[in-house]
């Protein structure tokens, strides 16, 4: 019955490890410049992992020191939390699943990317005024759009240069708006401008930028989605492994009672 015990102990303990790549995604969410600035996902993930570590916490006290009915409480309350993490999984998929960027002419490298390509639940997240403000505000106290003129003093050194989809947004005029690089983040206006309104948005400020354009916003959401897919993969082994531990959790109470 002792080895029994130690059993069932150190599948609990897995249940524990398991919780690290859970709150490691959360915190990893957090260190992102893009993500410190929308504060959305990071602490949901956070805190169901810190769930999953004490749960897991009580099922290794019950399993090495035989508690039945703690083990009965941990086995209730980490299925909870499996399909709390399976539907989180899932919801990051969905609203990931959309939203690629479009290439350019064939003398740029880099893509840009229109708001309307983004899932509905993204879009309400940098459409009202109110929260973009609080954005864009932070987004322009980065270094983001600076980097951008250490990298690329030559027209076509800067057309032919990697961009990420939020200095592609909020750090350059649209490419249609047909404005004249002067540096990466300095662009002197064509004489008839394009009547779309980021065209109208871009300003020389470098506190301005076009950081109020869709464009900004859709490159944000583009930054958001390559960076939520990444810790999705970490949550969908987290879940896998739980999935397994617990049906040999189940197995490994019932022979127990028995």
């Amino acid at each position: 019955m002792p080895l029994r015990n130690n059993i069932i102990g150190c599948i609990n303990f897995i249940a524990v490890l398991l919780s690290i790549p859970v709150i490691g995604a959360g915190i990893w969410l957090t260190t992102g410049t893009v993500n410190s600035c929308v504060m959305l996902l990071q602490w949901p993930v956070i805190i169901l992992g810190i769930f999953i570590l004490l749960v897991g916490l009580a099922g290794l006290i019950g399993g090495f020191w035989r508690i039945t009915w703690l083990l009965v409480v941990y086995l209730i309350a980490m299925l909870a939390l499996v399909v709390l993490l399976g539907v989180l999984v899932g919801f990051i998929y969905m609203v990931t699943l959309r939203g690629s960027g479009r290439p350019q002419p064939i003398s740029r490298a880099y893509l840009e990317y229109s708001l309307e390509d983004f899932s509905g639940f993204l879009r309400r997240r940098v459409q009202r005024s109110y929260k973009w403000e609080r954005i864009r505000a932070c987004l322009s106290t980065t270094s983001i759009c600076p980097d951008l003129n250490q990298r690329s003093s030559l027209a076509q050194d800067f057309f032919n240069a990697y961009l990420s989809p939020i200095q592609s947004g909020c750090c350059k005029p649209p490419t249609k708006c047909g404005y004249t690089f002067v540096n990466a983040t300095y662009w002197i206006s064509p004489i008839s401008l394009h009547v779309d309104m980021d065209c109208l948005q871009w300003s020389n400020d470098q506190n301005t930028l076009c950081y109020s354009c869709n464009s900004c916003k859709a490159g944000l959401l583009a930054n958001l989605k390559i960076d939520w897919l990444e810790a999705d993969i970490f949550l969908l082994v987290a879940l896998i492994g739980l999935i397994i531990v617990y049906i040999i959790g189940c197995c490994a109470l019932r022979k127990l009672e028995n």
